[in-house]
């Protein structure tokens, strides 16, 4: 899972995206979990699926650094089950 960044110069507007880490950060999305929204006021920044985020986990994504951190803000557990 990434920041997907779109919106103007100097207004910028971000999608958190599930992508296949070897992709270029232009090319085609798996699925589309959020968004950040860095210019906004504090409540409406950051808008999260935590319904897709929880299963793309489980079928073993890993946020970045930066999407790890927004779901903290917003108190989203990453919560991993093993499958075997």
């Amino acid at each position: 899972m990434r920041l997907k960044r779109f919106g103007s110069k100097k207004r910028p507007d971000y999608r958190i995206v599930v992508m296949d880490s070897r992709a270029t950060p232009t090319s085609r999305t798996l699925d589309e979990v959020g968004q950040y929204h860095p210019l906004s006021s504090k409540e409406d920044q950051v808008v999260l699926d935590v319904e897709k985020i929880n299963s793309w986990i489980a079928k073993g994504a890993q946020p970045s650094d930066t999407v790890r951190q927004l779901l903290n803000r917003k108190g989203v557990t990453i919560t991993r089950t093993v499958q075997e």
